[in-house]
């Protein structure tokens, strides 16, 4: 037990006597199936975390695996809106079954379970960690091969209980190119290395602007630190996104299943090797 231990093992991530071994992992639906979970995750917000979350679940989808995305981002959701998902989910006594997207994808997000979208979600930290153990343990998710976990900002109270509750393969980090961003990855990749989970790259977003005239590449926010904390921590793999009109609108269109581009390629094979 640590000398500054409260006794709040709930909300802890050490691995000490006192616990009596490791948290349990919550059980699936009896009625899902999960292969693999890769949590997306980013020092703080706005760096468009739940844009990569989208593009990934897509491009896994495109090589004909079954996909999924769990939107722990309670309090932020913006998942459905990215997929064109506008009815309710529905449940049944065996669990709730997610909505599915035009290409198939499983999705789940409290927006799925509101009165209204612009509803404010106005819960104490317990109640939507609990709320997001729910996404997993009571939805009916068929056959999945890769789930994304499209987590909150930061290292707190959700982010904590994904870690400990669900069983993560893998992290990929968003991030921009400002430096002080830069310092908050090193928080979030060395939260990774305390839960033992191994990161599996990292998304430098609105890293670029290529010019529509001269197809000249501009640094918006400043030259790009990501290859030298990647290599600080031994992440080999690195993907840039570039600042794209058409991108955006496809996101807030609900029509992000028909981007086109390469930039998260690399990361999508490194996903596919697990």
């Amino acid at each position: 037990m640590r000398e500054n231990c409260n006794r709040d093992c709930a909300h802890c991530g050490e691995n000490c006597p006192s616990r009596g071994g490791p948290i349990p992992k919550e059980k699936l639906n009896e009625l899902s199936s999960v292969k693999k979970v890769i949590g997306i995750v980013s020092g703080k917000g706005g760096v468009g975390k739940s844009m990569v979350t989208s593009l990934l679940a897509v491009l896994m989808n495109r090589k004909e695996y079954t996909t999924a995305i769990l939107d722990a981002d309670i309090t932020g959701p913006s998942i459905p809106k990215c997929f064109g998902i506008t009815k309710k989910a529905i449940g049944s006594e065996q669990g709730i079954f997610p909505a599915i997207t035009k290409t198939g994808i499983q999705l789940m997000s409290i927006n799925l379970l509101l009165a209204n979208d612009t509803d404010p979600v106005v819960w104490r930290g317990p109640i939507v960690a609990g709320t997001v153990k729910q996404f997993w343990t009571d939805v009916i998710w068929k056959d999945v091969d890769f789930m994304f976990v499209d987590m909150p900002p930061g290292t707190g109270d959700v982010p904590l209980t994904v870690f400990q509750s669900l069983p993560i393969d893998g992290i990929i980090i968003v991030t921009s190119p400002q430096e002080l961003v830069g310092m908050i990855v090193k928080k979030a990749v060395r939260m990774a290395k305390m839960m033992n989970v191994p990161v599996l790259g990292i998304v430098e977003n609105m890293s670029y602007f290529v010019c529509p005239n001269c197809d000249t590449k501009h640094s918006i926010f400043g030259d790009s630190g990501v290859e030298s904390i990647a290599a600080e921590f031994g992440i080999d793999t690195v993907a840039k996104l570039p600042i794209h009109p058409k991108l955006s609108a496809a996101a807030d269109k609900g029509m992000i299943e028909l981007f086109e581009g390469d930039w998260l390629d690399g990361i999508a094979e490194k996903i596919e090797k697990l």
